[in-house]
């Protein structure tokens, strides 16, 4: 046998045992938590809009899912974001989203809290107080500031950037699609929106809905 050969089969030896895989493994994790740390003390961890939006199952997130905001009735809009652990209108937060036609599917992705209400108000199913939220993307839509409706129908409003986008990407909200999520359900990660681009946002789900 070559010499290359006998190396050959004695680190196909060493790979077998227990012990070298133990300590593969150590070092592969270890490499991964400088890794993590190299990252956030550099400033590159990622934002809340970059977080991977993984599909969710109904016995997950789905569960909480609520059939959007219906009716006629307006929305009472009422800009209030404060520090109290409670996701408020004008706050950016993650909340589970279901898709349109299948409320038990969807994704995690960022929201703009626009109002609280009853859930009797503009729905059928919950309890209790729930948010009426916009989803947000960071795929442009719609030029800067203004407000643009795609071929599929839906209308878009540009928000600019901010504190939930560490990339300083512009981000729109989508105004014709009200949510109606239960504050338990989300999770305040996000950031907030200033008064005056809030007060636009809403301005623009006044007009789209008829509400004057």
């Amino acid at each position: 046998m070559s010499l290359v050969s006998r190396l050959t089969s004695a680190l196909r030896s060493a790979a077998h045992t227990p012990s070298v895989r133990r300590s593969a493994r150590s070092l592969g994790r270890a490499a991964v938590r400088a890794a993590t740390r190299q990252q956030r003390s550099s400033g590159g961890e990622r934002s809340p809009l970059e977080r991977p939006r993984q599909h969710q199952a109904a016995s997950g997130g789905g569960a909480q899912a609520l059939a959007d905001r219906a009716g006629r009735a307006p929305l009472s809009f009422d800009y209030a974001p404060r520090r109290d652990g409670h996701p408020d209108p004008g706050e950016i937060v993650w909340g589970w989203v279901p898709y349109e036609e299948d409320l038990s599917q969807g994704k995690d992705r960022p929201v703009l809290v626009i109002a609280e209400e009853d859930a009797s108000t503009g729905g059928a199913d919950g309890s209790g107080e729930v948010l009426i939220a916009l989803m947000l993307t960071s795929r442009d839509r719609a030029d800067e500031g203004e407000v643009t409706t795609d071929q599929h129908g839906a209308t878009w409003v540009d928000i600019g950037s901010g504190d939930w986008d560490g990339q300083g990407r512009p981000s729109e909200v989508r105004a014709d699609r009200l949510l109606r999520l239960p504050p338990e359900a989300v999770r305040r990660e996000g950031a907030r929106l200033d008064r005056e681009r809030y007060d636009r946002v809403a301005a623009a789900v006044r007009s789209l809905h008829g509400w004057g």
